[in-house]
Parts: C-alpha cells; sequence; structure tokens
C-alpha cells in the first residue's frame, strides 16, 4: 500500500493562509482524527467540497480551518487527498501538519505530490516539469511558455511524433519478421522523405532550446569600464530605480552588484562592476578581479566609455578583453562635451552613444541587448514552446540516430540496421514525456521542486 504524505504547500512566513496538504490511502482517516465539524466527518463529505472546522490535537484547538476534501482519483495525486487551510504563520501551520503526521502521514519529499500526478498518469514528465517553471517564473513570457507546456503541447509534439516513428518502424520490422508473407519493403524515396519529416521536427524543437534557457536562467548583462565612467548611472537607469550608490568620487563601486530586469519578455541578470584600472590597494585589487571573473560569465557586455573625457590604456585593455565576447560599446555622458578621439577601427562591436543621466539612448540600448538575444534563435520558430536541458540532451541523441537511420538507408546498408536507429530515437524522445524513465531520472527532477509541491 502506497503511504501517505503531508507537508505545507505555501511559503514559510508570515501570511494570511498556509495550506497543508496530505495525500494517500490515509489522507481522510487522518482528517476524521484532527478535524472537528457540525457538517460530519471528512470521510463522509462529498468530493470537492469545502467545510469549516477546527484542528484538533488532545482536546486542544490549534486553530480554525477550512478543509477542502478531494477522492481519488479526482485530484491532484489521484489519491484522497486533504487541504487544510489555516491560519498563516510558521507556528500554527507547523502544528496542524505535526498533528497529521502523529496520525499516520509521513512529511513528503521535495517535488513527492508532483512525482505522484505523474507516477499516476496524471501529468506527463514535461507537464510536471512546467509546474516547477511555472513557480519559477520571473516574466509573463516564461510564464505563458511554462503554462503552455503544463496544458500539455510539448508532449503532443513529442506523442504524434513518435506515434509516426513507431508507424514507420512497424513497416520496416514487418518486412523483416515476415518474409514468408512477402510483404514489400517501404519504396524508398517515400522512407528518406519520412525521415526527413521527423528529423525536421526534432530540429524544429531544438531550436527552442536557448531560449529555453534563457527563460528559466536569465542572461547575465555585465556592465564593464573604467572607474567613473558611469556604469552605476547606467545599472540603475537600465533598471528603472536606484540599486547601485552613484557619486562622483572615482571607484565607489568596489564590488559586484547584480539585479534583474526584463526586456523584451526575458529576465535579465544586470551585474555592476568594480571599475578596471591600475589596482591601489588590496581591496580594489579584488575588486577587480571580481569584475573580470563577471566579465569571463557573461553572455553580454556593456562596455561603457566615457565620452567627456580622453580615451585612457584602461578603455584599449578592455576593448582587447572583450573582443570574443557579445558586446555594446555604451558611449556615455553625450550630454557633456565629448573629448573622447576614437579611432573608427577601435568601435569593434556594435556601439551607442547614451546619457545615463538624462536617459537619453537607454531605450536603443535595451533594443540592442533584444538582439543580441534573438540573434542566437530565441523567438524564431512558431512553436509556443521552449525545452529545457533534460530535453535538449534527449532530442540531440534522437537526432543523432534518425540521422544514422537515414545514412543506413541511404546507404542501403540493411533493415535491421535502419530499424535498430529509429529503436534508438524512439526511446530517446520517450524518455523525454516519461514512457521510459530511470527511477534516479525521476530523482533528480523532482528534487528540484519545493516541498509540498
Amino acid at each position: 500500500m502506497e503511504d501517505t504524505i503531508a507537508a505545507i504547500s505555501t511559503p514559510l512566513g508570515m501570511g494570511g493562509i498556509a495550506i497543508v496538504r496530505v495525500s494517500g490511502p490515509l489522507a481522510l482517516r487522518i482528517a476524521d482524527a484532527v478535524f472537528r465539524s457540525t457538517s460530519g466527518t471528512p470521510s463522509q463529505f462529498p468530493s470537492h467540497t469545502i467545510h469549516y472546522g477546527k484542528i484538533e490535537q488532545g482536546g486542544q484547538v490549534l486553530d480554525h480551518v477550512m478543509l477542502t476534501v478531494f477522492h481519488a482519483p479526482r485530484s491532484y495525486t489521484t489519491e484522497d487527498t486533504i487541504e487544510i487551510n489555516c491560519h498563516g504563520g510558521p507556528l500554527t501551520a507547523q502544528s496542524v501538519l505535526s498533528c497529521s503526521l502523529k496520525h499516520g502521514a509521513r512529511l513528503a519529499e521535495p517535488g513527492e505530490f508532483t512525482k505522484r500526478a505523474f507516477l499516476n498518469g496524471r501529468l506527463d514528465l514535461t507537464q510536471a516539469e512546467a509546474v516547477m517553471d511555472l513557480i519559477s517564473a520571473r516574466t509573463q513570457r516564461a510564464q505563458a511558455v511554462a503554462a503552455r507546456a503544463l496544458e500539455g503541447h510539448l508532449f503532443r509534439q513529442i506523442e504524434a511524433l513518435r506515434k509516426n516513428m513507431t508507424s514507420l518502424l512497424a513497416l520496416v520490422e514487418a518486412h523483416l519478421d515476415f518474409p514468408e508473407e512477402e510483404i514489400p519493403p517501404i519504396p524508398f524515396e517515400q522512407l528518406r522523405v519520412e525521415l526527413d519529416e521527423h528529423i525536421a521536427l526534432l530540429q524544429t524543437l531544438l531550436h527552442t532550446a536557448r531560449e529555453g534557457h534563457i527563460l528559466r536562467h536569465g542572461i547575465l548583462v555585465a556592465i564593464i569600464g573604467r572607474p567613473n565612467v558611469g556604469k552605476s548611472s547606467l545599472m540603475n537607469a537600465l533598471l528603472g530605480r536606484d540599486r547601485s550608490i552613484v557619486t562622483p568620487i572615482p571607484g565607489t563601486t568596489r564590488d559586484s552588484v547584480e539585479d534583474i530586469t526584463v526586456i523584451g519578455g526575458f529576465p535579465i541578470r544586470l551585474t555592476d562592476t568594480a571599475g578596471y584600472h591600475n589596482a591601489r590597494g588590496m581591496i580594489e585589487s579584488k575588486g577587480i578581479n571580481r569584475a573580470l571573473e563577471v566579465l569571463e560569465q557573461a553572455d553580454v557586455i556593456l562596455h561603457v566609455i566615457d565620452r567627456s573625457r580622453p580615451f585612457s590604456q584602461s578603455d584599449l585593455d578592455l576593448i582587447r578583453l572583450c573582443s570574443p565576447k557579445e558586446t555594446i560599446q555604451v558611449y556615455n555622458k553625450i550630454d557633456l562635451p565629448s573629448k573622447l578621439k576614437a579611432p573608427d577601427e577601435l568601435r569593434q562591436h556594435t556601439s551607442l552613444d547614451i546619457s545615463a543621466l538624462t536617459g537619453t539612448g537607454i531605450d536603443s540600448l535595451r533594443t540592442a541587448i533584444l538582439q543580441i538575444i534573438t540573434s542566437g534563435g530565441a523567438e524564431s520558430t512558431d512553436l509556443d514552446i521552449a525545452v529545457n536541458e533534460r530535453h535538449t540532451n534527449l532530442l540531440s541523441d534522437a537526432l543523432r540516430s534518425l540521422f544514422a537511420a537515414k545514412e543506413a538507408h541511404c546507404n542501403c546498408q540493411g533493415s535491421e540496421i535502419l530499424a535498430h536507429h529509429i529503436r534508438l530515437s524512439l526511446d530517446a524522445t520517450g524518455e523525454i514525456i516519461g514512457k521510459t524513465t530511470t527511477e534516479d531520472v525521476l530523482d533528480q527532477i523532482f528534487s528540484n521542486f519545493c516541498i509540498g509541491k
């Protein structure tokens, strides 16, 4: 018999309401033991009804609550489930949870409710992963993509592909397994066309991987430059609020300062860094070293250059350091007379003239950042999904197998080899939606969830 699990499903801390969720064969029996109401006992309540009452333990009232009852299989986990809406606050919620645990439940592991929903057929694996994406979404775009995955959009794409590949494999194997029936082989050109169609769909799905990575992890944009060129002012201008300290004193920023903004629906991790120059002292040296570490990790670099001051060796050094990276040279302080005489050849990357103080050119800079993001493939497919890293690895495996199948077919290597590669592709796509997934993979996926979900 499956055991019964319980957890607090709302964030810990002060709040108006906290929810304690209990799921499993003992859920209704536990509710009967802890819940007191004039309307009856929970095991007699109809499914999908909510009731007012009290949670009691040893004759002591812990809280006045609302109890919701879900009878199997009409629940999130497909098991008998109760949800106790108690007053918010860590002590009250913990007391209600402890009461449930004392009557036969055990504390749920991270993501265990959703894992049971998957194992019991309520969700496929892509939908289960979408639950976590929906919880952690930081932009409306990320939320919309996660919601579509939860609706089963990716599952339907993969399932349709698998159905077609299974039919193709059946025809190939029928010719192999029943030679006495004299089943004719699939026409050469028809088989090649079908393999090309499956390959094209896999490539289209893989093309959404970059957007998926950006939506889930954000893009790291490093703001670098020598001291007092306006890096912190630019940080504040892009965020739309004061985040970095701005003073006329060079070297105000001694450490990296990070915050998140949204550009074109994508989460952007902006990092303001210490000014790059010949360090004077250990603190400045550490700040500059940290700035160089951020520069190395960054997806996009905003190299800020002060137009009101002559070009310096530090500017030239940074241009060299930035050269392998996606970089925008930001010529700041256009509100002041220009003293910069930079040769045109030093403008190696996209360059913009701005004033972080007045806001001139900031919208153009946001557009330039967005163009770099989308030039890598984001927003470039008609699909309304964005695959994650696990999907990407499995789709790549499936694609390699189909290319191998096509090569075997075109080189007339035999139907056995062709069937072998198609089966490998089916296995990989099956693992995406959970048809052929090991317990270790499931544990890894659901360990990233919060407890109570």
